[in-house]
């Protein structure tokens, strides 16, 4: 354990291979408070740790990228680590992945070099840069593959692994509306499909509206079909997240799935968000992921 009087109680390292999202986890970490740098040398993190641990620093949360950028200093930041865990500092490595398919694919549109073969091939930046972070990825307390993640799935990944809930004792849950067209909502606890209930889109004047229209509501409603539905589905909730919150869970992602994520997932997300929005152990948050697309 670190001493009682040290000022930094947590440090995280992100490494990882270009391109497998670093830049995201770093805006991340500095929505959650920490004190963040890029692209820092391993000598200057050593700097950097004396400085936060030095009497009068305020700095309690830091988050540093470190990777082969660096060139040949980076070759010191294993050791470094473990030189920092022997010390008993609150230390923590992150090891951003992908495939190197999707790799190639994710520079292929951003149409950049890679930064380990700027006169060579995306491939050989990549084996390159995989054979420098392996001392990093057999250290690494948290490992995600960010392949097949959007930005905001990959936050709430990072949430899931590293960020304690936003309510001390408390369970913040994400309400995600899609569209099973555009394929299912990755990383879900729990998942419904709604697509039994009356469809919206088949009525030409609700068609461009959406769940979040009064109307489409009423539609979807139809014969009281989804007065039904909540009738079965919320005490069903009701025991879930007690449980979950039980067992300390910080984070759950409840996706709700329709054909194309317009009409009937939106408004489902919209009402249960609505249902658990004053509870004071829940913090609750709604995502449309498929609202905007094409109907």
């Amino acid at each position: 354990m670190p001493p009682p009087d040290l000022a930094l109680k947590d440090l995280v390292v992100i490494t990882g291979l270009s391109g497998a999202g670093k830049s995201t986890a770093m805006a991340a970490f500095e929505d959650e408070g920490y004190f963040c740098v890029d692209n820092l040398p391993p000598e200057m993190i050593t700097t950097l740790v004396d400085l936060f641990t030095h009497s009068g620093s305020k700095v309690e949360k830091a988050a540093v990228v470190s990777d082969p950028r660096a060139g040949s200093y980076f070759a010191g930041l294993a050791e470094l680590l473990d030189g920092l865990r022997d010390q008993a500092l609150p230390c923590r490595v992150l090891f951003l992945d992908a495939s190197d398919e999707t790799l190639q694919t994710r520079y292929k549109e951003t149409r950049r070099r890679h930064p380990l073969a700027p006169r060579g091939s995306v491939a050989e930046g990549i084996a390159r840069e995989r054979e420098l972070l392996a001392p990093m990825r057999e250290r690494a307390d948290v490992i995600i593959d960010s392949g097949g993640l959007s930005a905001a799935q990959l936050r709430r990944r990072l949430a899931d692994e590293l960020f304690p809930s936003p309510t001390p004792g408390g369970l913040s849950i994400t309400f995600e509306s899609f569209g099973f067209k555009y394929g299912p909502v990755r990383d879900t606890d729990l998942m419904f499909d709604v697509r039994f209930l009356p469809n919206p889109h088949y009525d030409p004047a609700l068609r461009p509206h959406t769940g979040l229209d009064a109307a489409v509501v009423a539609a979807v409603n139809e014969g009281g079909a989804l007065e039904e539905f909540y009738a079965k589905l919320n005490p069903l909730l009701d025991y879930l997240l007690a449980q979950y919150l039980a067992e300390g869970k910080a984070h759950l992602l409840v996706g709700i799935g329709c054909t194309g994520g317009r009409h009937r997932s939106v408004a489902i997300a919209e009402g249960l968000a609505a249902r658990y929005r004053d509870t004071p152990a829940y913090q609750v948050e709604v995502v449309h992921r498929d609202i905007e697309k094409p109907h």
